[in-house]
């Protein structure tokens, strides 16, 4: 007997069928003799639909009273499978995050959470009940409700994981697994069977779209391990674990793409001390996250200074340092969306060398420009044109021999 947390995402609560499927699932477990504990996202499509209705109100809806209309997608999702629970003879009762003792910041939107009680659950765990939680929510110290940000989900199920010491977190997705590429874009890409929370930490920040970045770093930080499974299938499917030594033999485990990226340029940059604090403070304070930068020094106290942001900060970010650059004396301020970063990731890079030239010499030979480069201790990421990100995704998963069976 065991204590489980399970956690299933939208598509795995799509509807009143789906929710009976996630019903019969977690009944099985419990007629074992397991403990359950299971964590809910909203209806796939709800928490989207609720902030257009908000966006119809106001185009900048109060924080605070959208995170109150958000919370509601999961709130209903974690009632219907209590009920359907319930109506199947099984001892079932829901908890908003609140009632789960998720203790989070004031941050509405996207709260971080600061502790886990947990005690409710645990008195409902010993008189056998299934508990299911509402996740993406908590509430702040003043009794406000939260909500986690996208994703929130998985960083509620790993949390409460954590503080119920529970053997496994289970995260029930549409997809059976982590696989070396998106097999979207790479038909030859394979299930892992086990990466470590290091590289799967790599995997989440740098466009791999499986479990959210935060609710790994808590399983690393916890030692939780998660099984990240299909909803759909009975299929085992990827465990996200400690780093162990066998692990080391493979020098790249996935490569990943992210199109989510653009670049600014800010050319002929005085070259003295406090001009990157010039350059970068106020892009901070617009709460702007800045991935890659790279800089180019020139002749006669100059230099070009280059770096990455999201997207949907692009236009933002440019406007910003157009005004920088007038008060820096830089000489031009340009910018691109059309890029892509293209990473490979691996914790056996760090014992290995020629991992560079296995990345560059075929990129090369395809013609495909490398316009940043970025490195660590277990990946290498690359900025390359957008037209070519499929291109080089599959390129780099043959070139590590991601490709093969064995």
């Amino acid at each position: 007997m065991g204590l489980y947390v399970q956690k299933y995402g939208g598509t795995s609560v799509a509807d009143l069928e789906r929710i009976q499927d996630v019903a019969k699932r977690v009944s099985s477990y419990f007629q074992n003799g397991d403990d359950v504990v299971v964590i809910l996202s909203a209806m796939a499509g709800v928490t989207d639909n609720l902030i257009d209705m908000a966006k119809t109100i106001s185009d900048s809806p109060d924080k605070r009273e959208l995170d109150v209309l958000l919370a509601t997608g999961e709130q209903t999702t974690a009632a219907l499978l209590a009920l359907t629970l319930r109506s199947m003879g099984y001892p079932a009762m829901s908890l908003l995050g609140f009632q789960a003792e998720v203790i989070t910041d004031c941050h509405f939107g996207n709260a971080r959470i600061l502790e886990v009680g947990a005690q409710r659950i645990r008195d409902f765990l010993k008189k056998r009940t299934i508990v299911v939680v509402a996740g993406f929510q908590g509430c702040d110290p003043r009794g406000n409700i939260t909500t986690l940000g996208r994703g929130g989900s998985d960083t509620s199920a790993v949390a409460i994981a954590a503080a119920l010491e529970a053997d496994i977190c289970e995260i029930y997705t549409d997809v059976d697994g982590i696989y070396t590429a998106d097999p979207n874009v790479c038909e030859k890409a394979r299930k892992i069977e086990s990466i470590s929370y290091d590289e799967m930490l790599n995997m989440a920040s740098l466009g791999a779209k499986v479990l959210q970045i935060r609710s790994v770093g808590f399983a690393k930080k916890f030692n939780v391990p998660i099984h990240v499974r299909s909803s759909f299938s009975e299929e085992e499917g990827t465990m996200v674990v400690s780093e162990e030594p066998a692990m080391e033999s493979l020098v790249v485990s996935a490569v990943t793409h992210d199109k989510d990226q653009a670049r600014i340029t800010l050319k002929k940059v005085p070259d003295q001390p406090g001009i990157a604090a010039k350059i970068f403070s106020p892009i901070s304070e617009g709460g702007i996250v800045v991935d890659m930068i790279i800089q180019n020094t020139r002749s006669g106290g100059q230099t070009d200074l280059t770096f990455t942001v999201p997207k949907a900060d692009f236009k933002r970010a440019l406007e910003i340092e157009k005004g920088v650059a007038v008060d820096i004396g830089a000489e031009d301020v340009f910018g691109d969306e059309d890029i892509a970063k293209v990473s490979v990731i691996g914790v056996g890079m760090r014992n290995h060398s020629g991992v560079a030239s296995l990345m560059f010499n075929p990129l090369a030979k395809e013609n495909i420009n490398i316009i940043m480069i970025s490195t660590s201790e277990i990946r290498i990421s690359c900025i390359v044109e957008e037209k070519y990100t499929e291109l080089a995704v599959r390129v780099l998963h043959n070139s590590f021999g991601l490709d093969r069976e064995d």
